[in-house]
């Protein structure tokens, strides 16, 4: 017998699955979750910043169309590449999504690999200043006078944290971190999230944990495989209408390695080889950078994941304890 989230629980209970790329989330969902064996009926938000972007299914590892049909996923194909999409747009959107989600009687499962997406869903938007609208005119100015390299030399002076987490090209974030550096003479990586988790909810948090060499292995097949089915040819089209890492999509890992910068333009490289060395050679280092941020938030169960029988075991065990410690009803 199934069960379902009674719509009056005073906090909302929401599963929260993170882990680094690669890390195998999406097939242990899928499992823990299958509409057929799973007692609890669950539907799915992405935390993933660039799984918002519609075009861009093969460099982000995007759930398949019939994962998507068996079990519902929010937060994917919402956006096109050259629109901005920030961790306020994620809050203000998972928060309607899982409410939305509870009011269908299911369980809100929010999922992904952009941490400080998730940091943020679970203990509230730092209190950052304000945008200055003249300040940003200012600093818009600059950028297309003197372009993106002074300004993020600037800012690694400024705010060093924040410059390691923002690429030169992401003219939105640079643009926002100078602005708070400037306004209030403090680096915006100051202005963390509260230490409490949000009002209206329960979460259970639970992370995949691996070694090191393990998820460099599974990197390294992750994009020989996303090369096989045909990466290049999505960048291809991407560019081909027009998009390049000028725009918020294309700076994603495995798609800005595509692109040679030519004076004001791009042309795509032809070095196939190559782009996948730099493509794995910056997954890896991404990696570095999630574990190193997922470490940073409290409370998360930390589950090994070597193996993969013992791990959905834990995680299921989990789930259920938190499921029947909330008013739940059978249907």
């Amino acid at each position: 017998m199934r069960k379902a989230l009674q719509v009056k629980d005073p906090k909302r209970p929401v599963f929260i699955l993170l882990g680094p790329t690669a890390s195998g989330k999406t097939a242990l969902l899928e499992e823990l979750f299958d509409p057929v064996h799973s007692p609890f009926p669950a539907e799915f938000v992405s935390a993933d910043s660039m799984q918002v972007y519609r075009g861009m299914d093969i460099g982000t590892a995007k759930p398949d169309r019939a994962l998507q049909e068996r079990i519902p996923h929010h937060l994917i194909d919402i956006c096109d590449p050259h629109e901005q999409f920030n961790a306020g747009d994620f809050v203000r959107l998972a928060d309607r999504a899982c409410k939305e989600i509870a009011g269908r009687s299911k369980l809100p499962v929010v999922s992904g690999g952009t941490g400080f997406y998730l940091k943020n869903f679970i203990f509230g938007l730092s209190r950052a200043p304000p945008s200055d609208p003249a300040l940003r005119r200012v600093l818009k100015e600059e950028y297309a006078r003197k372009g993106p390299g002074p300004l993020f030399e600037e800012l690694g002076r400024l705010d060093p944290e924040s410059a390691r987490r923002i690429h030169p090209h992401d003219t939105y974030r640079l643009l926002r971190a100078l602005e708070v550096c400037r306004s209030s003479s403090l680096p915006l990586s100051s202005f963390v999230p509260c230490a409490a988790q949000r009002p209206g909810y329960r979460f259970l948090i639970a992370g995949i944990r691996l070694p090191r060499e393990e998820l460099y292995r599974r990197v390294g097949e992750r994009c020989a495989g996303m090369f096989r089915r045909g990466l290049y040819g999505e960048v291809e089209g991407l560019f081909r209408r027009g998009y390049t890492p000028r725009d918020p999509g294309l700076r994603a890992i495995g798609y800005r390695e595509f692109f040679i910068e030519t004076g004001t333009s791009y042309e795509l490289s032809a070095d196939i080889p190559g782009v996948q060395t730099l493509v794995e050679r910056n997954s890896r280092r991404y990696v570095k950078r999630q574990e190193t941020f997922f470490a940073s938030i409290p409370g998360v169960v930390w589950i090994p994941g070597m193996d993969r029988r013992k791990t959905l075991d834990l995680l299921s065990g989990l789930i259920h304890t938190f499921v029947n410690s909330v008013p739940y009803k059978e249907i």
